[in-house]
C-alpha cells in the first residue's frame, strides 16, 4: 500500500480526541464532587513553565483539525487568543476538532501531502515543511504530548483515570 497521509494521520485523532473529550467530562464531574470551580481545575500545570491543562486542551484541537486545516492554506500559526477557564468552551473546542476530522476527505488530503506548510508566528515564518513531514513530524508528536500533558495534570490532580481513558477505542478485528 502506498503512503497516506490521511491514514498515517486521521484515524489516530479519531481515536484519541473522544477520548480526550472524555477526560474533560471526568474532570469536570471531578471537579463538581469536589467544589471546585473550572479555573481552579483548568488553570493548573505540571511546572511553573509549562502551559495549565486549558491551554493542553486547546492544543489539542489546534495539533489535529487545525494542522489538517492548514494544509490546505498553507500556513499554520499557533492559537494566540486567550484559551478558556470553562469546561463547556473547551468541550465545544474539542468536539468541532472532532467534526472537523470526521469530515476530512482522504483522496483530498492524500492529494496534499507533498505540498509545503508554513509554521508562521506574528506574520514570520519560523519553520517550512513539507505537508506529510509538517503533520508527522511536528503536530502529530504535539498533538500526543498535549494529550499526554492534560492526561498528566488530571492524573496529578486526583481525577479518576486510567490509560483506557487515554488510549480510546482502538480498531481491532471483532472475533467472528
Amino acid at each position: 500500500m502506498a503512503f497516506s497521509l490521511y491514514h498515517a494521520s486521521v484515524p489516530q485523532y479519531l481515536q484519541i480526541l473522544p477520548a480526550v473529550v472524555g477526560t474533560l467530562d471526568k474532570a469536570e464531574a471531578w471537579a463538581t464532587e469536589n467544589g471546585l470551580s473550572g479555573e481552579e481545575i483548568l488553570g493548573k500545570q505540571l511546572a511553573p513553565d509549562m502551559w495549565p491543562l486549558t491551554n493542553q486542551f486547546r492544543q489539542v484541537a489546534g495539533h489535529s483539525a487545525r494542522a489538517i486545516e492548514a494544509i490546505s492554506s498553507g500556513i499554520f500559526t499557533p492559537l494566540t487568543t486567550p484559551s478558556p477557564l470553562d469546561f463547556a468552551e473547551l468541550r465545544t473546542i474539542l468536539t468541532d476538532a472532532l467534526a472537523t476530522l470526521q469530515n476530512i476527505d482522504a483522496d483530498t488530503l492524500d492529494a496534499q501531502a507533498d505540498k509545503e506548510v508554513a509554521f508562521e508566528i506574528g506574520g514570520q515564518v519560523r519553520m517550512r515543511f513539507v505537508a506529510s513531514d509538517f503533520i508527522l513530524t511536528f503536530s502529530q508528536p504535539n498533538f500526543f504530548f498535549h494529550t499526554t500533558a492534560a492526561y498528566s495534570i488530571l492524573r496529578h490532580l486526583g481525577v479518576p483515570i486510567g490509560k483506557r481513558d487515554y488510549l480510546g477505542t482502538p480498531k481491532i478485528i471483532q472475533p467472528a
